[in-house]
């Protein structure tokens, strides 16, 4: 970025700042809903909500239904994607 256009769009900065910490964020939750370990505590609270009574038959299995869908699907995130370094490929 030049030192005009640095300058320009300085006052755009907060904005772009804010943008890259909401967007940041959203990945992390998204990291943490997805995560088996956080899904699977989930699940064991959900049986201990019915067992007690706190939850219904239907609801249980709607929820039941959606985290074990979230434990089926792949971890990748949407719009992620992985590539590899190329100075630490090794050429045989």
């Amino acid at each position: 970025m030049g030192l005009v256009s640095g300058l320009l769009l300085l006052p755009l900065a907060p904005v772009r700042g804010t943008a890259w910490i909401a967007d940041h964020l959203l990945q992390e939750a998204r990291r943490q809903a997805h995560d088996p370990r956080a899904v699977q505590a989930r699940l064991a609270a959900l049986n201990r909500a019915l067992d007690e009574g706190a939850l219904d038959e239907a609801a249980f299995e709607r929820e039941e239904e959606r985290l074990l869908t979230l434990l089926e699907r792949p971890t990748r995130s949407p719009g992620r994607t992985t590539t590899t370094n190329p100075a630490r490929r090794r050429h045989v």
